[in-house]
């Protein structure tokens, strides 16, 4: 290996331990806890450094959203994969995605409520942002129903479950209500 291949697989390194400090502090402590010098302290390296890989705090959580849509996309295709039939594929994939938002939520806030710099629905979206969608719409582009179109539809869906994934978070809804919740999204939504 030469000199400048491990210098960049350090830096990579670097940069995948400031997202998994940031990450983890976030869920512990909350977004506003996540700031370079606390980072820099956490991870034992100066706050230049963590300039040299991120901006700052806006970039690290870009980081953080890209690496959880990749997480919730593999996610949503193990449910759908271990359930036959199209009204089971869309319920699992309802369920793992109330799932990963309720287990995950200092990365759900990053990909969805937090500005990380990242563009959505446009050309130059990143990669795992259209492959987390891509995932919904494997599933749900199946159910959209004649004259429907399947992303307009994946969209409404997972607007949907993202109300239902903020709503019981904050408490204004029963979580022990989630799974008739599902079923009646499903019931009324999908064409199956």
């Amino acid at each position: 290996m030469s000199v400048q291949e491990r210098k960049q697989r350090e830096r990579a390194d670097r940069a995948r331990l400031i997202v998994a400090t940031a990450r983890e502090l976030a869920e512990q402590q909350g977004w506003d806890a996540v700031t370079t010098r606390r980072l820099a302290e956490r991870i034992e390296y100066s706050q230049p450094v963590l300039y040299s890989h991120f901006r700052g705090k806006r970039e690290i959580i870009g980081a953080v959203a890209l690496e959880g849509a990749a997480e919730m996309a593999a996610a949503l295709r193990a449910a759908t994969a271990a359930a036959h039939g199209p009204r089971a594929r869309v319920t699992a994939l309802a369920l793992a995605y109330l799932d990963f938002a309720e287990r995950n939520p200092a990365v759900y806030d990053a990909m969805f409520q937090l500005d990380g710099g990242l563009a959505f629905a446009r050309e130059d979206t990143p990669a795992p942002l259209k492959d987390a969608f891509a995932a919904l719409l494997e599933t749900l582009g199946e159910v959209a129903g004649d004259g429907v179109h399947p992303a307009l539809f994946t969209e409404t869906f997972w607007a949907s479950l993202h109300g239902l994934a903020t709503l019981t978070r904050a408490g204004r809804l029963p979580p022990e209500h989630t799974g008739p919740r599902v079923e009646l999204l499903v019931d009324r939504l999908a064409v199956l």
